[in-house]
């Protein structure tokens, strides 16, 4: 059984010269279908500030579409989703977002348009803080639901959408369905709640993380209780398994605790 999956995605530190020099204010304009080079330093910079796009793949997809408008919504600028000069100028100067009171209330995933098709009425959650419990435990019933409602789904490596995913991106998914936005990859994913080395000290809604391809966590799910856990199978797509099958025991890495 291989697993080739949730392996970070490391952006070289040229990516980020043309959003740190004036050259960004000739960058041309950026919208759904656009590729390349230029969408990569828009996705790491949005990302870095906290509009949650996910991976940084150079593809400007519906994602990176509302993480533009959720950007120029909080800069008052005009809502279009397509980044034009005023909004590479504004990126250039802006700082991370902060996570709690100052942020409005999570709405699912989906983005929709206004009634006049002229801009998004819908906003995203701060990325999850590293290190703290994040999941209220009135949610862990709706998570675990969600989670099984993707039973089946087939694996693909960089997949984090119902079509197919790989291990982190189905994490990011049901937990963004839930309001609570997580990172992408599966390392990223490990920083978060509080470390715990034994089983037994798990409890549902927690994560779990285990040892395949590479050093440390490369590998996650999502605890359910009983010993068990639903994860992104590379080799049979999402799934349940048993922190004791004979696969999975020898690289249990931890769990985190993140229920509060």
């Amino acid at each position: 059984m291989k697993h080739f999956h949730c392996k970070r995605i490391v952006l070289s530190a040229g990516l980020t010269a043309l959003l740190l020099s004036g050259t960004a204010l000739a960058s041309p304009t950026l919208q759904q279908g656009s590729h390349g080079h230029d969408v990569l330093v828009l996705q790491q910079k949005l990302n870095k500030i906290g509009y949650n796009v996910g991976s940084a793949d150079g593809i400007y997809g519906q994602g990176t579409e509302q993480a533009v408008a959720e950007f120029q919504r909080d800069n008052k600028i005009r809502i279009t989703g397509i980044v034009n000069s005023s909004t590479w100028r504004a990126l250039l100067k802006a700082k991370k977002r902060p996570w709690g009171s100052q942020v409005q209330p999570p709405v699912r995933h989906t983005p929709a348009k206004s009634a006049s098709g002229t801009g998004w009425t819908q906003r995203s959650r701060e990325l999850a803080p590293n290190g703290t419990p994040i999941l209220p435990r009135s949610k862990v019933n709706d998570l675990i639901f969600t989670a099984k409602k993707y039973m089946g789904t087939p694996y693909l490596f960089g997949g984090s959408t119902p079509k197919a995913f790989d291990c982190s991106g189905y994490l990011q998914y049901i937990f963004r369905e839930n309001g609570i936005i997580i990172p992408r990859t599966a390392d990223e994913q490990y920083k978060l709640g509080l470390r715990t080395t034994s089983s037994r000290e798990l409890v549902p809604g927690d994560l779990v993380f285990f040892t395949t391809y590479e050093p440390g966590a490369s590998h996650c799910g999502l605890y359910l209780g009983g010993g068990n856990f639903i994860h992104a199978s590379s080799s049979r797509g999402v799934r349940v398994d048993n922190l004791s099958n004979t696969y999975w025991a020898p690289k249990f890495l931890g769990g985190k605790h993140i229920v509060k």
